[in-house]
């Protein structure tokens, strides 16, 4: 199995998970670690802290969505620094 193919065929696309998410919470301060949560809750996803939060923050850009970035400084090193 590709490692970027979810184990879980019944839930939702995690990308169409994270617009769904960001429109219904559109209006309010979002913080990362609860929406990683949400995210991994709706589509039972296995994907990094890091790619997740990555995905998140380029999503919400585009949507102009605010998300405070509260993971610890670990979390998102691999991906970022």
């Amino acid at each position: 199995m590709l490692p970027h193919i979810e184990k879980f065929p019944h839930v939702e696309n995690v990308a169409a998970s994270v617009d769904k998410l960001l429109a219904e919470k559109r209006t309010a301060l979002l913080s990362m670690k609860d929406t990683i949560a949400m995210l991994r809750e709706r589509t039972g996803t296995e994907r990094s802290d890091a790619d997740l939060a990555g995905l998140i923050t380029k999503k919400a850009a585009v949507l102009g969505v605010a998300v405070l970035s509260d993971l610890p400084p670990q979390d998102v090193a691999g991906k970022f620094g």
